[in-house]
């Protein structure tokens, strides 16, 4: 049995919901075939391929430690479509004002 050292796991990976996990493994095991993983989720090519686009987004916005925790966290609600692209926006810049004003 190999031990996997946890400190050596990407941040990324925790990042992911339960649900983005079982894609990333179902993708791996269909050889990262779109047109598989459409079939077993019984959707779309394009839905499955939206799907992808988001969790690389995801992976993207997690993989970017210099970003402060609370933008990662508005883009990642943008990201999930929880949150509208132009709502996001305005908030970061928002935060982004506030923070400059305080450092005045």
């Amino acid at each position: 049995m190999i031990k996997i050292n946890i400190d050596k796991v990407p941040r990324w990976i925790f990042d992911l919901e339960p649900d983005d996990l079982a894609f990333v493994k179902n993708f791996i095991l269909h050889s990262g075939s779109l047109k598989e993983i459409a079939k077993l989720y019984d959707v779309s090519y394009p839905t499955v391929r939206l799907r992808l686009d988001k969790l690389i987004q995801k992976i993207q916005l997690s993989s970017r430690k210099k970003e402060e925790p609370f933008i990662t966290f508005i883009k990642g609600l943008a990201v999930d479509s929880k949150l509208d692209l132009e709502t996001a926006k305005g908030i970061i810049e928002k935060y982004n004002s506030e923070k400059r004003d305080a450092a005045t």
